[in-house]
């Protein structure tokens, strides 16, 4: 199935059934009910579900937005946090989207889970904007580059094992009222180096959690991740996650870092994932604001084209 994520259009918004008779209008069968759903949106989404006028593939954790936050706000609440109190605040909201999801008829919520403190002597440091910024100079083959990627690797191992921990524990929680209801979770790969858990151990994350609880693949985060040498190949990242694969999150890069771009605009060969796209996986265009309706339309042909219909 494929969709149309709600960040392309929920801030035009303040209706609704007429911000996903938009996406349908598009040509969409389903839509994903992302990050940035303010309350006040979900009386007519109820009403466009229930009149058959779209389906709802996914939600995007947490969703709808807590009390008081009218903003996309996907990290507002971390699982990985020391504060028992966030964590709770995670947990809390998590089980709110996972009663929207039943509530729509959704099989299935993308969750971020975390990250770690990347703090040096003067304080913290923003790894992927100092990375990407050596990239696009061309400088990444230099030496100061590779300085800058070990010393990235080295301050965010010590704190890595405590996160995932409360990662863990509030994912195990959710994903048992989740799986009660016939509802999958997709832990996302993430673009932020500080992000948990980190690309290499996708793998034995999910290795330790509840069958329910599956891999989300999200294209751009993925060739960014490439770009910056911290995975070898995006198609062989995918490979190896195969068995664990929900969905997709399908936008395309321009380089070093700019995603969230129509798929077939950028540097992502999409053909090369196509050995790894099944029907049964959920594939949710995730486009910025910004796209047009007729680039979008194009994007939605051009997956379409190399991936397959359906």
């Amino acid at each position: 199935m494929y969709s149309l994520s709600t960040c392309w259009n929920s801030t035009r918004h303040t209706e609704g059934r007429e911000m996903l008779r938009e996406i349908r209008d598009l040509g969409f069968e389903y839509a994903e009910l992302s990050h940035g759903i303010r309350m006040s949106l979900v009386p007519g989404i109820l009403e466009a579900v229930a009149a058959g006028e779209i389906k709802i593939s996914s939600l995007h954790n947490f969703c709808p937005l807590p009390m008081g936050i009218n903003y996309a706000a996907p990290n507002v609440f971390k699982f990985s946090s020391d504060d028992p109190r966030e964590r709770e605040n995670a947990r809390k909201h998590t089980l709110k989207t996972i009663e929207m999801a039943e509530r729509v008829g959704a099989g299935l919520i993308v969750l971020h889970t975390g990250a770690v403190e990347l703090r040096g002597f003067w304080g913290s440091i923003d790894y992927n904007e100092k990375l990407e910024a050596m990239l696009e100079a061309g400088q990444k083959d230099s030496p100061k580059y590779a300085k800058l990627v070990s010393e990235m690797l080295g301050r965010r191992e010590k704190p890595k094992d405590r996160a995932m921990e409360h990662a863990a524990d509030i994912i195990r929680q959710v994903a048992e009222v989740a799986g009660a209801k016939g509802i999958l979770l997709g832990i996302e790969n993430r673009e932020a180096v500080e992000e948990i858990p980190f690309d290499d151990e996708i793998g034995f994350f999910l290795g330790d959690l509840p069958e329910n609880v599956r891999y989300w693949h999200d294209t751009g985060h993925a060739q960014i991740k490439e770009n910056l040498g911290l995975i070898v190949q995006h198609s062989m990242h995918v490979e190896s996650l195969a068995d664990r694969l929900a969905g997709f999150h399908v936008h395309d890069v321009k380089p070093p870092g700019m995603d969230h771009c129509p798929p077939g605009s950028g540097m992502i060969d999409f053909a090369a994932l196509a050995p790894f796209v099944k029907p049964t996986h959920r594939k949710v265009l995730e486009l910025n604001p910004g796209v047009s309706p007729d680039d979008v339309r194009t994007g939605f042909e051009f997956v379409r084209k190399v991936w397959g219909p359906e």
